[in-house]
């Protein structure tokens, strides 16, 4: 797919059917992610892949938001190996998830795989679940799979304000 097709397409999926990822598929949508720019290419993104039937379950007991999907990615940082900006107040942590998340997220659009955003749960509680490392922070879950027949875009996905509303030339 064209890009500017993928990010035009590209939605929130909130219902997927029983079809599972392919691993060439899965493959690729994850090295898009091993190439996303991190600050000073510390690549601090921990990325945990879950597809078992118990995996699943720890997810769906952190968010009801999985929607059925067969395959979830967290998306976590290593806090002790980021960026910390001029000034001291903010490390690049969670902007570098952010574009490593937003890689996975673009790239399963270009594989024709289905994906939706989380960032209802507590991180700090699916952490512990999961056994994740103390120095990770998780910034997101990624719900990955195939829209099950009848779901669609909310009615509100194509609503965009128009640039004047959202850009300034300072």
């Amino acid at each position: 797919m064209e890009f500017h097709e993928v990010v035009k397409e590209r939605y929130s999926c909130k219902g997927f059917g029983p079809g599972k990822v392919p691993a060439e598929k899965l493959n690729a949508i994850l090295e898009a992610g091993r190439l996303a720019p991190t600050a000073k290419n510390l690549q601090e993104q921990r990325i945990y892949v879950i597809q078992s039937e118990e995996g699943l379950a720890k997810i769906d007991a952190a968010t009801p938001c999985r929607y059925g999907a067969t395959t979830c990615v967290v998306v976590a940082f290593d806090r002790n190996n980021t960026f910390t900006y001029p000034g001291g107040k903010r490390n690049s942590g969670v902007e570098d998830a952010s574009i490593v998340a937003t890689h996975l997220m673009l790239a399963a659009a270009s594989e024709g795989v289905d994906s939706c955003w989380l960032n209802f749960f507590d991180p700090d509680k699916l952490a512990e679940a999961l056994g994740l490392p103390e120095n990770e922070e998780i910034l997101m879950i990624l719900d990955l799979g195939y829209a099950a027949e009848s779901t669609k875009p909310l009615p509100n996905h194509a609503s965009r304000k128009p640039l004047s509303e959202t850009v300034a030339y300072l």
